[in-house]
């Protein structure tokens, strides 16, 4: 009889470009982007289209950074409730005009050394993280 030995198991490869994935599945904490399309109306993001269908105005994202369209007087009339409407899992990389943050869904089965890809939590910004303060001529 062949007795069946358990597979040794192997850490998956972390990407070249963590921040830019939108959930990660690395170990049991499972960690997901979300962005808050209450936020992008009210940052007036130059991505956000609306259209009108069936009596009711719709909104999205043309960048696709979220996938769903939106009922527009059903996102505003979450907003007045104390909590609003909340956050939508990210489709893409949110970008930097995003109002964006990670979710982590099982926080309880973080292991002793914390998380194991602590990039993914790097959100873009809109300014860069650096500053420019001396130049040098060339040639001289």
């Amino acid at each position: 009889m062949h007795s069946a030995q358990p597979r040794p198991q192997t850490a998956s490869a972390l990407p070249l470009h963590p921040q830019d994935e939108v959930e990660c599945r690395r170990c049991e904490v499972h960690c997901d982007k979300v962005v808050y399309p209450s936020a992008c109306l009210s940052r007036s993001c130059p991505f956000v289209y609306a259209y009108r269908e069936f009596g009711h105005t719709y909104i999205g994202c043309m960048q696709k950074v979220y996938e769903a369209e939106i009922d527009l007087d059903l996102l505003r009339a979450a907003e007045r409730r104390r909590d609003g409407f909340g956050a939508i899992r990210a489709a893409r990389r949110p970008l930097p005009m995003c109002r964006s943050e990670v979710d982590r869904c099982y926080e309880g089965r973080d292991g002793e050394l914390g998380c194991v890809n602590p990039e993914f939590s790097e959100l873009p910004r809109g300014a860069p993280t650096f500053r420019v303060f001396a130049r040098l001529a060339p040639g001289r």
